[in-house]
Parts: structure tokens; C-alpha cells; sequence
């Protein structure tokens, strides 16, 4: 069974920082499509962020310079560094890990 975990959502003061991890167990396959979503109350879900299995990244229009998508194969792990945090990023941010959902973390940016 593959599970996917998010960690590292906080509370943060406005123009903090955050880096959030997703890790998958349950299979070592990880050549394929990563990429963090994020959902504010009363919201849709939104895509954040992208990395394919040849590195290239892609980030939404509104979140470029401040976020910063990597990962590590060796851990099976993505991650999300976050920068200049705003109050509108609060929300909880999820992700997809080849295919399975993790079941989020919480971002809240708030003074």
C-alpha cells in the first residue's frame, strides 16, 4: 500500500518561512509527476507547484520567486520551500506523489 505524508505545515508570522515535505512509502517507484496543491477554507483546491521526473519545475503564476520546488529520490521525498509568506497562503497544502494523495499539512500565516 503506498501512503504519501506531508509535514512541516506551521503557524507563521507574515514574511516567514516554511518548508514542507511529502514522503511516500509503500513503493519506490518515483520516477513520475510530483506536484503541491493547496486549499483555503471555503475554496477549491489549487494547483501550487510541479516537478517532473527530468527535474523541470513549473509553478503557478502568482507564487514564482517565493516558492521553490525540489526533491530527493533517495528519500522518496519532495519538498516545498515557501518564502515571503503571505496570510493569503494560508490553507492546507496537499500532495500528489505519482498518482496518491497525502492527507495534508496546515499552513497558516498570521500575526
Amino acid at each position: 500500500q503506498v501512503i504519501v505524508v506531508e509535514s512541516g505545515g506551521a503557524l507563521v508570522q507574515p514574511g516567514g518561512s516554511l518548508r514542507l515535505s511529502c514522503t511516500q512509502s509503500g513503493s519506490r517507484f518515483n520516477r513520475c509527476h510530483k506536484a503541491w496543491y493547496r486549499q483555503a477554507a471555503a475554496k477549491q483546491r489549487e494547483w501550487v507547484s510541479s516537478i517532473d521526473d527530468d527535474g523541470s519545475t513549473r509553478y503557478a503564476d502568482s507564487l514564482k520567486g517565493r516558492f521553490t520546488i525540489s526533491e530527493d529520490k533517495a528519500k522518496d521525498t519532495v519538498y516545498l520551500q515557501m518564502n515571503s509568506l503571505k496570510p493569503e497562503d494560508t490553507a492546507t497544502y496537499y500532495c500528489n506523489y505519482c498518482g496518491n494523495w497525502g492527507q495534508g499539512t496546515q499552513v497558516t500565516v498570521s500575526s
